[in-house]
């Protein structure tokens, strides 16, 4: 969820939303003021005109014809205001007739019927002979008006917000998911699962265009990673048996003529050879899964002790030390043999690589429901940029490759992992280097 709120989608969604609210607030404003002005003048125009025109009666008809249009007026729903004074300023007629306002315009509070008073907006036009005509109206109804506009603004505006939150929601989510899959899907094929593909949902849009363009790229790479790893076994099975020959032919050399540096020397180097094809093929079959055949209940605890005890004295020999720390049967589901060739790699290579005096633990147990196997040292570590491509074939760290070896010792450890099922972890041990395995616990 909190990946999501950092969509960027997301977020384009609310600059949009935000982006369209504050639009409404400025139209909102604009609309607002404007229908003040024109209600404010039609309000103006439509007392001006009342008092023209009583104006024209009080030519034509004189005093009394304005009287009786002012009481006519007074009985009508939803007319104006009205009232005519005399010079003196004595109450004549209408509901202003006792109203103080000067000539012109003006706002005046009168009394209501019920109590209270309100604000009359009041023209008043000074007659021949000193009489005074005033109109008017209720000015709050053009505060009323307003009221109203600026409600339904609001509540536009909230709509806006709303949908713009719940839309940019939705479509996030959307693309969210379709996205955290692509992203799932390239963290396994990082982890080693060049089986896996990106969802196609057949909508044809641009992220399953995508999708297919990533797919075909993912077969092309699976294929020729698979060509590259059947051209490394077809060579090594190849090359074994004349290979093989080819040692039986210099060992019955040597024996006929007896010691020959030269024959010993080339038959060390044929039996490196020799075990560097064995590997690759040990391997070959470790990740076709037909070991799985062999998988039963395991003692890790066992497994790491035998290991332990055939190592610790040429660990001793050389100066370091080797030792397990288990507390308890920890049973996994596996291949014994590959479990003990998986913990002999992850030793020799501790021991080998440690440098001088190196001390190796070897720490077996349970942790969170799950099978825990560590082999720890505190030798000289190994760069946190250079640590996944120990798994890599034929990788290894020291460029000159002086040492013995062939870089498919962790190659192999990362196969048998794989077939368990299982995951393997390098860390940094402060000081050395810790290879930890996790496998899942024998039901």
């Amino acid at each position: 969820m909190r990946s999501l709120f950092r969509s960027s989608n997301l977020r384009l969604a609310a600059i949009y939303t935000a982006a369209f609210a504050a639009s409404v607030v400025v139209l909102g404003a604009i609309t607002l003021l404007s229908a003040r002005v024109a209600l404010g003048r039609q309000f103006e125009s439509r007392i001006l005109s009342e008092s023209a025109s009583l104006m024209r009666e009080y030519q034509t008809e004189g005093l009394i014809g304005v009287v009786d249009a002012v009481h006519e007026r007074d009985t009508t729903p939803g007319a104006l205001d009205y009232g005519l004074q005399s010079p003196t300023g004595v109450a004549i007629a209408g509901k202003l007739a006792t109203a103080r306002a000067p000539n012109g315009w003006s706002v005046v509070a009168t009394p209501k019927k019920h109590g209270g008073s309100e604000n009359n907006r009041i023209y008043v036009t000074p007659l021949s002979g000193g009489y005074r005509l005033l109109v008017g109206d209720d000015a709050d109804r053009v505060e009323a008006l307003d009221g109203v506009l600026l409600r339904s603004f609001s509540l536009a505006f909230l709509g806006v917000i709303i949908l713009g939150v719940a839309g940019g929601y939705g479509l996030s989510r959307g693309v969210h998911r379709r996205l955290t899959s692509i992203n799932g899907t390239a963290e396994a094929i990082i982890n080693g699962d060049l089986s896996r593909r990106v969802p196609v949902r057949g909508a044809e849009d641009d992220l399953d265009r995508l999708a297919v363009t990533l797919n075909r790229m993912l077969d092309r790479i699976q294929s020729l990673m698979e060509s590259l790893k059947q051209v490394s076994n077809d060579i090594a099975h190849d090359l074994r048996t004349p290979l093989t020959r080819l040692r039986q032919k210099l060992e019955a050399n040597l024996a006929q003529t007896g010691h020959s540096d030269a024959l010993e020397s080339a038959l060390t180097d044929l039996d490196a050879i020799l075990s560097t094809f064995a590997a690759l093929l040990r391997i070959s079959q470790i990740e076709s899964g037909a070991r799985r055949a062999a998988f039963r209940a395991t003692d890790l605890t066992i497994t790491a002790a035998t290991v332990v005890e055939a190592f610790a004295p040429s660990a001793e020999d050389a100066g370091g030390s080797l030792r397990l720390e288990a507390n308890g049967p920890v049973l996994v589901e596996g291949d014994p043999e590959l479990l003990t060739q998986m913990l002999v790699n992850l030793v020799e290579n501790a021991l080998r690589h440690g440098g001088p005096g190196v001390a190796v633990r070897v720490v077996c147990g349970r942790e969170d429901g799950v099978a825990r196997v560590s082999v720890i040292d505190n030798g000289l570590g190994v760069p946190a940029h250079e640590r996944e491509r120990l798994f890599d074939r034929f990788f290894r760290l020291e460029a000159s490759r002086s040492t013995p070896g062939n870089g498919l010792g962790l190659a192999l450890v990362a196969a048998v992992v794989k077939l368990h099922g299982a995951e393997i972890a390098l860390s940094d041990a402060g000081p050395g280097l810790e290879a930890r395995v996790i496998l899942p616990l024998a039901a």
